[in-house]
């Protein structure tokens, strides 16, 4: 597997996904602004992958504060962590990992600041471990819905690239090739970035996974005909009630799922639900700009001035979902509340396959 992101030489490095597949190239962010920008331009992206990058980005921050007082320093980061969460407004993941390191840091405030700059850098890279560990574990729990012999629709990237290593929805897909079941995945384009088609059908080529690209507007015609077993996508948000925001067209999906009944599974890591936020009408839906749309690789496709809506992401109801696979095991959406609560009894709760 290609390495998303990593620390390096007091550098943050990121590979820059806007080149892919035509060409492998990584960025070297030397400042905090460097990071910003790749997340906002896509240079990375996925939901836990900008999780890592923004952890990093403030550690990167950090190295840049010249001060000993923690007051100072806090108030210095405060500008880090403003930047940083202004860059993707729907993905939860930068939020949580600014909350994480706040509250790492406030944790350790009697600390001197020089060893918590050092302890930051610690703690990115724990940031990015536990992501791949986590993923793993999503791979456990999903792949004994996927049978020998089945295929599985994919939407937009959540693989390897979108994360710190291994996927959340293709993390399943991995994991039961492991177990040695032979299995198809087709990837939906996903226009307007393509990530489906520049990201998920490359990297699975790259580990051999075998892997068929689809326009979006075929997902229907291939559901119908009873080709696909079932459907796993990733989340850049997934709220209280089971609601999931992705990528613009999982919605579309979900629905073409549920009128072919066709399972539609959402693999969402426990630093994508946000338990504050009650229903996915609440979750702020970024909006980009035309040109996605209307070019493509620089090229303009589309007559000039025309109007443009460019949504990035969509909501797809808990109602259309089957089940949400976290590290903590598989869940019907209206029971993914009682994660967030003390003593439940998740393995009570949990979804299992039944062939």
């Amino acid at each position: 597997m290609v390495k998303t992101i990593e620390w390096t030489d007091g550098r943050v490095r990121m590979l820059d996904q806007t080149l892919l597949p035509r060409e492998v190239k990584y960025l070297d962010c030397t400042d905090y602004h460097m990071v910003a920008e790749g997340i906002k331009k896509l240079c990375i992206r996925g939901a836990p992958a900008i999780g890592i990058a923004a952890a990093m980005g403030i550690a990167l921050g950090a190295q840049q504060i010249r001060t000993g007082d923690f007051n100072e320093f806090m108030k210095g980061l405060e500008g880090v962590f403003n930047t940083l969460l202004s860059t993707r407004p729907t993905a939860v993941n930068i939020q949580w990992a600014v909350e994480r390191i706040r509250k790492f840091l406030t944790e350790r405030r009697h600390e001197p600041v020089d060893k918590l700059k050092a302890m930051l850098i610690e703690e990115a890279n724990r940031v990015l471990n536990e992501d791949i560990e986590i993923n793993r574990a999503i791979g456990e729990w999903g792949a004994q819905f996927i049978k020998d012999g089945d295929t599985v629709i994919t939407h937009c990237n959540a693989g390897s690239l979108a994360t710190g290593g291994y996927g959340t929805a293709t993390g399943p897909i991995r994991v039961a090739i492991e177990q040695g079941k032979k299995i198809q995945v087709i990837a939906d384009e996903t226009r307007p970035v393509l990530q489906g088609c520049r990201l998920t059908a490359w990297e699975l080529m790259q580990d051999n996974i075998p892997v068929t690209l689809i326009t979006d507007n075929t997902a229907g015609a291939i559901l119908r005909k009873g080709e696909i077993n079932l459907a796993i996508v990733g989340t850049d948000r997934t709220v209280a009630n089971g609601d999931v925001a992705n990528k613009i067209g999982t919605y579309s999906l979900a629905v073409l799922c549920r009128e072919n009944n066709v399972p539609f599974y959402v693999a969402a890591p426990l630093s994508s639900i946000d338990f504050s936020m009650p229903s996915g009408d609440l979750i702020p839906i970024e909006e980009r700009g035309p040109e996605e749309v209307t070019h493509i690789f620089g090229r303009h496709i589309a007559p000039e001035g025309v109007k443009v809506r460019n949504l990035a992401f969509d909501v797809t109801p808990a109602k259309y979902i089957t089940g949400i696979i976290t590290e903590k095991g598989v869940f019907r959406p209206g029971d993914l509340h009682k994660l967030n609560e003390k003593g439940a009894d998740l393995e009570k709760i949990m979804l299992k396959a039944k062939y």
